[in-house]
């Protein structure tokens, strides 16, 4: 009986040691692995096979078993490579190591709803990611002239260790930034007579009033356009930006509020980026579109009408507003108006 144990024990020790190779060709690029909270060491297995890490989850299992480590593997999102030792595999879930969150910033978040989904995705307090995206070192590198590195945390989708601290997550996201920025960029700049950070400012605007990607370039313009002229920008999100709390229309009486970013209130553009701009929205800023237009208003839908008039853009508001009038009332015929 203990033959037939041996053998069979030396048996499994080879077979194993044989599936460790079948999860294909060692491969530098990591792949993402979720464990779930509360999971089993059969259900992370299974996990490892499908994401192409180990050949096989039984043998997985059975390795695990006989070192006895099939208890107490770490939930969370773990970054391995296909063909890495079990060893090493079964190493990093029972001591939670390889860790890393992953988060995701859209195109046209600002620093007070980047903050905390950052804080919250880090697991760091609030502040130190306000301290870092206020650096007045990386501020001075990048000669932003406003209190904060507002439209410099680049939007996109960042994967960080786990325990990365705030400062190192916001110099990632700044050096995102730095690589989506084209050196031909500098030369348009100079060529428009404009900043880096005028440019991003104006991204910024259009990033919050494009809906449509093909009007970017002719928002840019009517911005453009305006500053040429001396005239006041009256964009709504900045008003919105400027605002203690976020509002999601703006009232008349909130253009009273006293901020060098109310461009209702003060000339030229606001002190810095409002939000933080896609690489489209930079581009856009860079190269707007030839065309005389002034004034725009949004449909419901977000396209806009441009008009080169105030006369004009006035009677844009209103045929926008005759036709939200007319498909409010045909929902309301067909017994879909609000309660």
């Amino acid at each position: 009986m203990r033959r037939r144990w041996c053998a069979r024990s030396f048996a499994g020790a080879l077979l194993i040691a044989s599936a460790q190779g079948c999860g294909g060709a060692s491969s530098e690029t990591p792949v993402q692995v979720v464990v779930p909270t509360g999971a089993s060491l059969r259900t992370a297995a299974d996990s490892l096979e499908h994401a192409g890490v180990i050949g096989s989850a039984r043998l997985f299992r059975w390795y695990a078993s006989i070192g006895g480590r099939d208890r107490g593997i770490k939930a969370g999102t773990y970054a391995l490579r296909p063909g890495q030792k079990w060893s090493e595999v079964l190493g990093a879930l029972v001591a939670g190591e390889g860790l890393i969150v992953t988060v995701t910033i859209p195109e046209g978040f600002d620093l007070r709803t980047i903050v905390p989904r950052l804080a919250k995705a880090l697991g760091v307090p609030e502040d130190s990611v306000r301290a870092a995206a206020s650096d007045s070192v990386w501020r001075a590198e990048r000669r932003v002239t406003a209190a904060t590195l507002e439209g410099y945390l680049f939007p996109d989708t960042y994967t960080f260790p786990a325990k990365t601290s705030a400062r190192r997550a916001v110099q990632t996201m700044l050096e995102r930034f730095d690589a989506i920025w084209r050196d031909e960029w500098n030369a348009r700049a100079d060529s428009l007579g404009i900043t880096r950070h005028e440019a991003v400012t104006m991204a910024a605007l259009v990033e919050k009033e494009a809906r449509v990607p093909d009007e970017r370039a002719i928002i840019a313009a009517v911005y453009w356009n305006r500053v040429r002229k001396g005239m006041r920008l009256q964009a709504d999100p900045t008003v919105q930006y400027a605002l203690p709390e976020h509002v999601d229309r703006v009232l008349f009486v909130h253009l009273e509020v006293d901020s060098p970013y109310n461009t209702y209130r003060y000339d030229g553009l606001p002190p810095g980026p409002i939000a933080s701009p896609g690489a489209a929205s930079l581009e856009a800023a860079l190269y707007p579109s030839d065309v005389p237009y002034l004034y725009f208003v949004a449909h419901p839908d977000g396209h806009h009408e441009f008009r080169n008039t105030f006369a004009e853009h006035q009677q844009a508001i209103a045929m926008v507003r005759r036709e939200a009038r007319r498909r409010n009332s045909r929902r309301e015929d067909n017994g879909g108006g609000s309660q």
